[in-house]
């Protein structure tokens, strides 16, 4: 074995979304790592946990995008590998399938590379154009709202354990969430394709590891938007907004007819954020549902903040089945 061997290249496509004009993807193009979330052995766990944060990334290097009609288009990876393109193109809703999402493809286009390529240097990748008949788009956060976490545990303990000492396939989704996503993706007649997005707080080095669990777990597809995991630990001003709200306002700018449900915790940042998000677009929002997390503190102060909302529905549930009744009782699925 030669410790001098370079792994082959490989492109990380995000799930992400745009609009009928609007063409809007991310990725990232690395070394393949060759990390395999199937294998159990703690030594491959955390194996595999250092290599998702010890990436090898493909910096200032030109990538083709080519649509099913063939239109091609080109972007350059930044320094750390990651690349974002935006186009406006028309006539992108007559490419997507019946859930709408839009199937294209990414690959290396620099004749120098001398190296080997996986997938035949074809990458596929997914971008999400909500149907103009859909009822609703749902928001979501994932940490302690699907997925526990322990987000309140003294210290975060929780959070690394369940994070970096814990299998994708063996966390388990929080019960029910997967069921009522599904009622939310399939609206109050349960023939739409609601579109679902996924917000986190989490780096995009563990966008597999999150796309994994979700797969596994039988969640709705969706865009899963992430963050910097440079900007985790960058000290932010008191009038700057979270990542997670400048997520959330994008995706209502990019779709201004559309309203939103938004589904949390109460643990951190959510109750806050969303409260804003109501007063900001308050005809916009359908409901808010904020899962109740094990803390008396955060949970009475979260049922404070809830007591001066009266026309928008906003609800602290103990459980996915309480978020159920409720969404049925006001028509939101069926």
């Amino acid at each position: 074995m030669s410790w001098f061997r370079k792994d082959p290249l490989q492109i990380i496509s995000f799930l992400s979304y745009g609009t009928s004009n609007h063409f809007y993807h991310r990725g990232r193009a690395l070394e393949d790592e060759t990390i395999d979330l199937d294998q159990k052995s703690l030594y491959n766990l955390i194996l595999n946990t250092w290599k998702r944060f010890e990436t090898d990334e493909i910096k200032n290097t030109k990538l083709k995008v080519t649509l099913p009609n063939n239109k091609v288009f080109y972007v350059q990876t930044d320094k750390d590998g990651y690349y974002k393109i935006e186009e406006n193109i028309d006539g992108l809703e007559l490419l997507i399938n019946s859930e709408g999402w839009l199937n294209f493809e990414v690959s290396y286009s620099e004749p120098s590379i001398k190296r080997t390529i996986q997938n035949e240097n074809k990458f596929p990748a997914e971008l999400l154009i909500p149907k103009l008949d859909s009822d609703f788009a749902v928001i979501s956060d994932i940490d302690d709202t699907i997925l526990h976490t322990g987000v309140v545990s003294i210290l975060k303990w929780r959070v690394l354990y369940n994070t970096f000492l814990k299998h994708a396939q063996n966390r388990i989704p929080l019960e029910g969430a997967a069921d009522f996503y599904h009622l939310l993706h399939k609206g109050p007649s349960g023939n739409k394709a609601n579109p679902i997005f996924y917000v986190s707080h989490s780096p995009w080095n563990l966008y597999r590891y999150l796309e994994f669990f979700l797969r596994t777990n039988n969640f709705p597809k969706g865009p899963i938007l992430l963050r910097s995991f440079k900007t985790i630990f960058k000290k932010k001003s008191s009038t700057c907004k979270p990542d997670k709200q400048l997520e959330i306002e994008n995706i209502l700018k990019t779709y201004p007819d559309l309203p939103v449900i938004l589904v949390g915790d109460s643990g951190e940042h959510d109750p806050d954020i969303y409260l804003k998000l109501v007063n900001t677009y308050p005809n916009r929002i359908k409901a808010v549902y904020l899962r109740s997390v094990d803390d008396k503190r955060k949970t009475k102060r979260v049922k404070d903040l809830l007591s001066n909302y009266k026309d928008t529905p906003v609800l602290l549930v103990n459980s996915s089945k309480e978020a159920i009744i409720h969404a049925k009782s006001h028509g939101l699925i069926k």
